[in-house]
């Protein structure tokens, strides 16, 4: 129990807001104060940005600072499972759904249950699947696929995209009903470019990380190292 209780108290350090997102910029206090009143409720969480931006970093950051902390995080990124595996890994399977399922497997949201279930790329969901998560948020509650049994769910739900969703509805690729169902609270992460002086904040985080893992004396960022810093767009972000 003590080593648990360590590990929750190291957890709970380092996604503190301060430790986890750094930088003192205006658009970045925007956005501490949206995670504030995030982290109070369990209102779904809606998270917007360009790639690299922290999206699952916030997420934890949410997950770590509420009333759910003590229990499970669980990450999927929907546009890295392949589309016929999805079901069965968001919903789980029982034994003998299909050809190799040697046993019942619970999926990611049984695995969240009482915690945090954070569903990145959600605008690579195809409408069919779109359909079956929109009826387990709405129901709170599943069906393993091959199986009867109803299972029901406690889950706060976090979102990521790098798209607009509000677009996406607009195309017809996104469910209106499900959009309104997921949005929640918005949070949308300025991308590094304008966030002022912030990248400097991190380069230093970042290269005193860097000596401390590989046992290097501290160096300092020269001045025109900082100009440059300060002067490049960073198309990757973070």
């Amino acid at each position: 129990h003590e080593k648990i209780d360590h590990l929750e108290r190291e957890l709970g350090k380092k996604y503190t807001f301060s430790n986890s997102i750094r930088g003192d910029s205006p658009a970045l206090k925007k956005v501490f104060a949206l995670l504030e009143k995030a982290v109070k409720t369990n209102i779904n969480i809606t998270i917007t940005g360009e790639t690299g931006t922290g999206k699952e970093l916030i997420a934890k950051a949410i997950h770590y600072n509420s009333d759910r902390k003590k229990k499970p995080f669980v990450a999927v990124n929907m546009a890295a499972i392949p589309k016929e595996l999805l079901e069965s890994e968001l919903f789980g399977h029982e034994k003998g759904a299909f050809t190799g399922a040697a046993g019942r497997k619970l999926g990611r949201f049984e695995e969240a249950d009482k915690g945090t279930l954070f569903l990145d790329e959600i605008a690579e969901l195809d409408l069919a699947m779109q359909t079956k998560i929109l009826r387990v948020l709405q129901e709170r509650e599943l069906i393993r696929v091959g199986g009867n049994d109803r299972v029901q769910l406690d889950v706060r739900l976090i979102v990521a995209t790098h798209k607009n969703l509000a677009e996406e509805v607009k195309a017809g690729r996104f469910r209106e009903d499900l959009y309104y169902r997921i949005i929640g609270l918005p949070v949308n992460l300025p991308p590094l470019r304008e966030r002022g002086n912030d990248s400097l904040i991190l380069a230093r985080w970042f290269l005193d990380e860097f000596c401390k893992d590989n046992a290097l004396p501290v160096l300092k960022i020269s001045q025109e190292a900082a100009s440059k810093i300060s002067d490049y767009a960073f198309p990757g972000n973070i």
